[in-house]
């Protein structure tokens, strides 16, 4: 879709209200009604009239009657909405040639209002060739379902907080500057994609670096998840510019090591097949890497963060204690059959010295668990009972019904019965006129050969 703000210029304030009307009434509505615009707005009704004619003259929203009147925002309307709060920033001043299209964004190159080119990136999930993001990003979270729009707004405040903790961290990433909804914006990087390239003066230190990069990522706790020739800005002078983040995972990730590996082997094989190295690009294994910083935590990226996963070990020791425990408990028993245990000497020793030696065997512990083993195999035995008398079909008993229930059946036997009366009736009428019908035609039909006959005497 062509972004064109030439109307953004002409919009009233009452016209933005009402668009932000709509997108506030689209948090609970997929087509919100006039009614509920006029009391978010807090407009009159000749007002939001208009303002609604005017935005969907410019096509910022799209109106339906399935019931009742009802607008939607458009792709276009969302824009405007996040370009006008941007520019009451000074954020963005101008907007000038689209730079690039990606599978879930748009880039153009803006102007600031200070001057200075930078770049915004407008964040449109669900296109066609890319829905798959609902199922394989967390994006909704505890939400069961969520827009396209709110989804795109999601993806880009991601975005927004990966560049920003990177940029903090010295990471060869562009500087962030703004967001408001679905746009990003961020400074204008002097250099090329790396797949446009196609010579290098030093092809294994690009790609020695690029590698360092992404094991600098993995030693913070992040995996880019993407990281291959598309996502890689390079200037003259061969530094790397690492963009594109909205995917990228925790290390605590269960398919964080297949996600690395992947990022690994995609430069190694673009550097082998383009530039042809083999032996001087140092390939990293995902084991070697150790994890010193939590910025997945402080960021919130997908997968267990450190209290999750703290939580998850210390849960596992648990358990593991827990099947030790019964493991020992098992072992003292078997072995105490015999007699010839040392925990029966110190549990007999316990008692007075001149005491008899009290076996195991007997101690209430043990008879408490023979008890409980004994109940649950009484227990075991009557589900096999009745599981056996299911087999068998041996009718469960019944009881003498109430007077109530007496009634009831009563009446429910007596309307089968005028049911019953009623269908054998209609069938009979039905049959009846269809006797009629019949000699009515048979009739008819005689009727018109004898009028023949005698016409053509």
């Amino acid at each position: 879709m062509k972004l064109d703000v030439t109307a953004l210029r002409y919009l009233s304030k009452d016209d933005l209200r009402v668009l932000t009307a709509v997108e506030m009434g689209m948090k609970n509505h997929e087509m919100v009604p006039t009614t509920l615009i006029c009391s978010i707005s807090g407009l009159r009704y000749g007002g939001v009239d208009r303002g609604l004619r005017e935005l969907h003259k410019h096509k910022l929203l799209h109106h339906e009657q399935r019931g009742y009147d009802g607008y939607r925002l458009t792709n276009l309307g969302y824009d405007y909405l996040a370009l006008a709060a941007l520019s009451k920033r000074d954020s963005i001043t101008r907007i000038g040639n689209r730079l690039g299209v990606g599978k879930e964004a748009d880039v153009y190159h803006a102007e600031t209002g200070e001057g200075e080119h930078v770049v915004i990136k407008i964040h449109r999930l669900g296109r066609t060739s890319f829905r798959a993001v609902k199922d394989k990003r967390d994006y909704h979270k505890h939400r069961h379902s969520a827009s396209w729009l709110y989804l795109s707004r999601l993806a880009a405040t991601r975005e927004y907080a990966f560049l920003q903790a990177l940029h903090e961290h010295e990471f060869p990433v562009p500087v962030p500057i703004d967001c408001n909804r679905h746009i990003v914006v961020m400074s204008l990087v002097d250099g090329y994609p790396l797949t446009q390239i196609r010579e290098l003066g030093d092809p294994a230190k690009v790609c020695n670096t690029l590698l360092s990069v992404a094991v600098r990522l993995a030693e913070h706790g992040l995996v880019h998840c993407d990281l291959n020739e598309f996502n890689i800005l390079i200037n003259d002078d061969e530094e790397v510019t690492v963009i594109d983040f909205p995917q990228m995972v925790s290390t605590s990730h269960l398919d964080a090591q297949a996600y690395f590996q992947r990022d690994v082997e995609s430069l190694y094989k673009f550097f082998r097949h383009k530039f042809g190295l083999d032996e001087e690009i140092q390939l990293v294994e995902y084991s070697e890497v150790k994890r010193t910083e939590p910025l997945d935590v402080e960021v919130e990226a997908s997968g267990f963060g450190e209290k999750e996963l703290g939580e998850f070990e210390s849960a596992i020791q648990t358990h593991r204690g827990v099947d030790q425990n019964q493991e020992g408990v098992e072992v003292e028993t078997d072995s105490d059959k015999d007699g010839d245990t040392e925990a029966g000497g110190e549990s007999s020793n316990r008692g007075s010295g001149n005491a008899p030696e009290k076996s195991v065997r007997n101690s209430p512990d043990v008879d408490r668990l023979q008890g409980t083993v004994a109940e649950i195999n009484g227990d075991a035995e009557e589900q096999a009972c009745s599981i056996t008398k299911k087999d068998k079909k041996t009718p469960p008993p019944t009881a003498e019904p109430t007077a109530a229930v007496q009634r009831k059946m009563t009446s429910l036997e007596i309307s089968q019965k005028v049911r019953k009366q009623r269908e054998k009736h209609a069938k009979k009428q039905a049959s009846r006129r269809n006797v009629v019908k019949s000699e009515a035609k048979k009739k008819v039909k005689s009727e018109l050969t004898e009028g023949a006959f005698w016409g053509y005497d």
